[in-house]
């Protein structure tokens, strides 16, 4: 409840670098907003829609509440959901029920568990059975766990881990950022290791340095801009599955999550090559502030406005925005420079795949 409150306290920067992406119209985009689908692929998982609710709480009785009404929103509206850290629950059964209500809660819906690289595959295995999770996330969060007065210290082991949770467990497996991005050179070890679902959760988002520096007594606020922008995050991951499609890595899905708070951050997301987008921290401030129904309102005006965007730029599906054309400027077109990522190309997509 510490990280909820602070969480909601401090807020989301909203730099996550989208301002530098600017999306090119379409004036003859050959399509009617009755045809646009939302449907999208992550791995072997076909979603309604390409909006997951990403990872927030649970472990607490107070917790238990939010992951209810979460579940409530997510059914309503069709969208995958992911608890928060199922270490908790595994440690203390007593706490189990707070993850546990959001299957019951949505009995049809697709649940993603969630457990930290330090995971075993045998705690995987309780946390998949523990929510009949459709996924499992395997959540990054080095800088977290070094800021946190209590965290974690050791980080030995954590590819090897990861690559026999994804060998093992039965159900896909997504790594997943919380917050600082992805570098392509982790995404590429990562995408070697066999998984091929990455969210790359940038920064712009929830700040965890920021929310455990509030926790600590002699804070180290100097690590709170710690990491790379969504947008950055976006391009790098998608720079390492390119150079590994010789290696027949091409069916890598990638998720877009940090400080997504709008319908144009999520089309824009997508148009890098999203195949989803993970909303925490929007939904999260919603729901506390406004309730449940204002929720599901909220995700079913971005299905709307996500239709619109997409008639406009003549986009009938998601994997059409994929070679959309857009400018990439700014801080992001600098980082990309002297990273070896080519803005061109997206710049000079020659036009929209028809997928009928």
């Amino acid at each position: 409840m510490e990280h909820v409150h602070h969480a909601l306290q401090l807020g989301q920067s909203g730099e996550q670098g989208f301002a530098d992406i600017k999306l090119i119209p379409n004036c003859l985009p050959e399509t009617s907003t009755e045809l646009i689908s939302l449907q999208t692929i992550i791995g072997e998982l076909t979603l309604s829609s390409p909006i997951i609710v990403n990872a927030m709480t649970g472990g607490a009785q107070e917790t238990e509440e939010i992951n209810k009404e979460l579940a409530v929103a997510a059914r309503e509206t069709g969208l995958a959901m992911a608890v928060g850290s199922q270490m908790a629950a595994i440690k203390n059964p007593e706490v189990a029920s707070s993850y546990r209500i959001v299957r019951k809660m949505n009995p049809r819906g697709i649940i993603f568990g969630n457990l930290g690289s330090e995971a075993t595959l045998e705690q995987a295995e309780q946390a998949v059975e523990m929510v009949q999770a459709d996924a499992i996330q395997i959540h990054l969060n080095i800088m977290q766990e070094l800021i946190m007065p209590e965290g974690d210290r050791n980080f030995m082991g954590m590819l090897e881990r990861i690559s026999l949770i994804t060998k093992s467990i039965g159900v896909p497996v997504i790594v997943k950022e919380v917050g600082f991005g992805m570098a392509q050179e982790s995404a590429a070890a990562i995408i070697q290791a066999g998984v091929k679902i990455i969210d790359v959760g940038g920064s712009g988002g929830t700040n965890f340095a920021a929310i455990e520096n509030a926790r600590r007594s002699l804070p180290m606020d100097w690590l709170n801009d710690w990491g790379c922008k969504t947008a950055v995050s976006l391009l790098e991951v998608m720079n390492a599955s390119k150079a590994l499609n010789s290696e027949s890595q091409s069916d890598i899905s990638v998720i877009g999550s940090g400080g997504i708070r709008s319908t144009i951050d999520i089309c824009k997301a997508l148009t890098l090559g999203a195949s989803a987008v993970g909303i925490a921290g929007a939904f999260l401030r919603t729901l506390r502030s406004e309730g449940t129904s204002a929720l599901i309102n909220q995700i079913t005006d971005f299905h709307q406005e996500l239709k619109l965007i997409m008639t406009a730029l003549g986009a009938p599906a998601i994997q059409n925005l994929w070679n959309a054309p857009v400018v990439i400027s700014g801080e992001t077109a600098q980082w990309c420079d002297v990273r070896g990522i080519n803005v061109r190309q997206y710049a000079t997509r020659t036009g929209l795949i028809k997928i009928t």
